[in-house]
């Protein structure tokens, strides 16, 4: 197939298989009229990649994977190298989750000490306070 079908096919452009191409993830064969040329294979390469992408894999990270298809794994994860990026991924994903819920808790504190000071000038004023944002809109 031509390089318009396979991105047509891929859900991509022909400017992202040009630079797929230049990167080395995906093969520069030419026909003998000159235009490149694609196959089932590259297909699944590009999808692989495509799906890694969208799990938040950077695109040299997606290497390994496409590199196991073409030696022959039906999935392009079962190779060592495959396996290590997973693994990294996870780490990385874990400590973002910890960041994540550091700052979370953060503030989820500064909301219940900011909902108790409202709270104790709401009982001393015997009214809930204005703020002053809501004074400059009436």
């Amino acid at each position: 197939m031509r390089i318009g079908e396979l991105a047509d096919r891929a859900g991509t452009t022909t400017r992202t298989l040009r630079y797929y191409e230049s990167r080395g993830l995906l093969p520069a064969r030419r026909g003998g009229n000159g235009y490149r040329t694609y196959d089932e294979d590259d297909l699944r390469a590009l999808r692989q990649i495509r799906t890694l992408q969208d799990f938040g894999f950077e695109l040299e990270e997606t290497r390994p994977f496409v590199e196991c298809l073409r030696a022959g794994h039906p999935e392009g994860d079962s190779c060592p190298a495959s396996l290590a990026v997973y693994r990294n991924k996870l780490a990385e994903l874990d400590a973002l989750i910890g960041e994540l819920s550091a700052v979370r808790e953060k503030v989820g504190a500064q909301l219940a000490r900011a909902e108790q000071a409202m709270d104790a000038l709401a009982t001393q004023h015997g009214a809930e306070p204005r703020c002053e944002l809501e004074r400059r809109q009436e």
